[in-house]
């Protein structure tokens, strides 16, 4: 018998043995139930699409759909299709809304009850998220869905944003099975600091970028991609914009069509608003029109130069949201063009807050400047350069009344949780397939924390007690289902607190008492000090009064007791209290750097936060770069910051050394070598000797190549950060560009013709 026969013998007598094991083997029965194996992730049969849209800073009266000035054609399509909301409330500011509209929680309740670039150790004040506040990204990931999130985050604690993780609060770790978009509280919107999951990337590369655009595109991509990769899969689309927060950038076609129509000023703005939302029915008949703030100017107050540089900044600002009300409008259109409109749940709010006037009171070309205390009110040098608001030189915000304006009828603005025109925002609802009559009006009260139940509702999906293992808070808010097809339903969320910067109030059976505390929200300084039990409680009935214009706490001071007393307990409940400073022995939150005050990086390492690096506020450092270079040798060293405020080392187009320090809008620095580094291993070094004397005061620049001196200059003062949001990278600048750069320079400048050895900062 040959080789080959007897192999395929023992071949078939291998298979009979085997088919013969299988013939013995017990064959479990078939299953009794139709329900998936436990590794089949099914959704309940007709379960809807769900898109939530979040926009940022903006006032209940800017958008056309309720009022305002800025043409919001995506809002008034979905609203003539569903239902507009003009008693839905968000926390008053960024973080704490996010938190709670993810997890149907009170902010505080789930550990944000502050954002995150002012958290603490209070427990309610950390900004870590416990697991026991699961997101309904993660619940549906668990029911079937496919989950995205687009945009910005904001979430994760500045502890956590580092390349080494840990990543659970990330939005890959917080249920999306993608994200693409920006972890802080803003970004630039020509060139953003960008992540793909949880990993630093550039932008795409090309002329005519913008994010808001660049973020529709991929979302609507995504949507392509469940189609065709998960036929009859559900998908959850969590699209968040970094439109309108500041810096208010867009395409100048779009700022042209404003053009001139807010020469009137803010004063007048606002009472057009407040004429149009009567007309439209969003607001009341008798509702009243909140008188302007005593500390805000009057617009006849200004010069002619300061009406021309605010109407500017206004025009960009109804722009900035027009477009990106129509970056929005991709989403439905595609939805639409594939047949999934009628059965999705498309919830549109619009802001996470009121309108935001961190602007200050004459408005900025560089409003990051202004609120380290750094640049100074826009003077003649500012004015000159109104032609480039909107634009990527410039890091524009709105003056505070036009923020005032936009919050129309109400009092105040973001940040202030006491009053409406903090908490209360625009809110659209569509689905075609469940709401019976489109184009409704509905005045129930709804909060963020409203969201996540209603969905859980519709889609048929019971809260869960548990989730991966860990005991689930109970949620807070109520399902706004009862609402959609009932517009004079009962409302059932009754009792509702809000906190921000002490700033408090407590709504309950339509009566809200408020205390405003003692942060301007234009001002620089967090708190002047005043205590909280000096603070003056307000009374509104809100079910005679919808703009929170009379103050009944001394007609029925009884209500108020009351008011107060429960604001106490539901404070106590949620991990509101302390209301000030850190919660005694809870000690401080992790230090990002570790507190070192030397760190080496090398060539590659990118999307290191600011805080991560050590501590340089108010201290004199060195930053030492060790390169070998060829005779082609240019590129980005190591770069922090942006355009508005930051620092890079870098080659020329010439191989010639050069530091750029910018300083805000007060003062950029350009240290340059004498010539282009020969071929070899240098040193290139930029020393900071500060001049001392307190915090945030100036010093000397000094560049040394091969430890020879070549160039110095002085600042007058230095930033507590750059950026919340810019990133430090070695070899790669990866947001906005912060040197001056080559025409020819590919985008974020990459070394080339060089290898670094390392960059090594230290404080001293």
């Amino acid at each position: 018998m040959s080789t080959k026969s007897g192999r395929i013998l023992r071949f078939l007598a291998l298979s009979v043995s085997g088919i013969a094991a299988m013939a013995h083997a017990q064959v479990p029965a078939p299953s009794t139930t139709s329900a998936a194996p436990e590794y089949v992730r099914q959704a309940p049969k007709g379960a809807p699409n769900i898109v939530l849209v979040l926009l940022d800073d903006v006032g209940f009266g800017a958008p056309s759909t309720f009022g305002g000035p800025a043409q919001t054609t995506t809002l008034d399509r979905l609203a003539r299709d569903g239902l507009r909301y003009n008693r839905f409330h968000t926390t008053a500011i960024c973080s704490p809304t996010r938190a709670s509209l993810l997890t149907g929680r009170n902010p505080h309740a789930a550990g944000v009850g502050a954002v995150m670039n002012s958290s603490d150790a209070r427990p309610g004040y950390s900004g870590f998220q416990g697991k026991d506040t699961a997101t309904i990204a993660t619940i549906l990931r668990e029911n079937g869905y496919a989950t995205g999130a687009f945009g910005k985050w904001h979430q994760t604690p500045d502890w956590e944003l580092t390349q080494a993780g840990p990543f659970d609060r990330w939005p890959t770790g917080e249920g999306f099975d993608t994200f693409y978009g920006f972890q802080g509280g803003e970004t630039d919107q020509f060139n953003p600091t960008l992540y793909q999951g949880t990993a630093p990337v550039m932008r795409p590369a090309g002329d005519n970028y913008h994010l808001t655009e660049d973020l529709a595109n991929r979302a609507v991509n995504w949507l392509h991609t469940v189609r065709t990769s998960g036929p009859g899969r559900p998908f959850f689309l969590y699209f968040a914009t970094g439109g309108i927060h500041a810096p208010i950038q867009v395409p100048k076609e779009w700022i042209d069509k404003y053009r001139g129509q807010f020469d009137q000023g803010w004063d007048k703005l606002r009472e057009e608003v407040f004429a149009r939302q009567k007309k439209l029915g969003v607001i009341p008949a008798n509702t009243k029109l909140t008188p302007r703030p005593a500390e805000l100017p009057a617009w006849d107050s200004l010069t002619p130069e300061q009406k021309r540089f605010s109407s500017r900044l206004m025009e960009s600002y109804a722009a900035y949201l027009a477009h990106t009300d129509a970056q929005v409008g991709k989403l439905v259109d595609d939805l639409k063009a594939n047949g999934e409109f009628d059965n999705t749940l498309f919830i549109y709010v619009v802001g996470d807050n009121g309108a935001s006037a961190e602007g200050g009171l004459e408005g900025s070309l560089d409003y990051m400047g202004r609120l380290t205390g750094i640049s100074p009110a826009p003077d003649a040098k500012a004015f000159a350069r109104e032609g480039e608001i909107g634009g990527p030189s410039t890091y524009a915000h709105i003056n505070s009344a036009w923020a005032w304006a936009s919050d129309a009828p109400f009092q105040w603005t973001k940040a202030v949780a006491s009053h409406l025109g903090g908490t209360r925002n625009a809110m659209v609802l569509s689905w075609p397939t469940r709401i019976e009559r489109e184009g409704g009006m509905r005045s129930q009260f709804g909060h963020v924390n409203d969201i996540v139940p209603t969905i859980l509702e519709v889609i048929g999906i019971p809260t869960p007690a548990e989730v991966d293992g860990v005991p689930q808070k109970p949620m807070n808010g109520v399902s706004l289902a009862y609402t959609f097809n009932d517009p004079k339903a009962p409302e059932r969320h009754s009792t509702q607190y809000f906190e921000v910067f002490g700033h408090r109030s407590i709504y309950h059976e339509g009566w809200m008492a408020s205390a405003f505390h003692s942060r301007y929200p234009w001002t620089v300084s967090a708190d002047n000090g005043r205590p909280f039990e000096e603070d003056k409680w307000e009374l509104y009935d809100l079910r005679t009064d919808f703009s929170q214009s009379r103050d009944l706490a001394a007609k029925n001071p009884k209500k108020l007791e009351e008011l107060k007393a429960l604001f106490t307990a539901e404070a106590s409940a949620n991990q509101v209290l302390p209301l000030g400073g850190q919660a005694p022995g809870k000690g401080t939150l992790p230090d990002p750097s570790g507190g070192r005050e030397s760190i080496d990086y090398r060539q590659g390492d990118i999307g290191v936060p600011e805080v991560a690096l050590p501590r340089m506020f108010s201290l004199s450092w060195t930053m030492r770069a060790t390169i070998d270079t060829t005779d082609r040798a240019r590129g980005v060293v190591a770069a922090l910051g942006g355009t508005d405020a930051g620092m890079a080392l870098y080659l020329d187009g010439d191989g010639r050394p050069k530091f750029t320090y910018r300083l805000f809008d007060v003062k950029t620095v350009d240290l340059v070598g004498p010539g282009p580094l020969t071929p070899g291993k240098h040193s290139i070094q930029v020393d900071f000797d500060y001049v001392g004397g307190g915090y945030g005061k100036g010093g000397t620049l000094k560049m040394a190549v091969d430890d020879q001196p070549v160039s110095s200059d002085r600042i007058p003062a230095t930033p507590y950060l750059f950026s919340i949001h810019e990133t430090f990278g070695v070899g790669l600048d990866t947001g906005a560009p912060v040197g001056r750069y080559p025409a020819d320079a590919r985008l974020g400048y990459p070394i080339e013709g060089a290898k670094i050895g390392r960059v090594t900062i230290r404080v001293r």
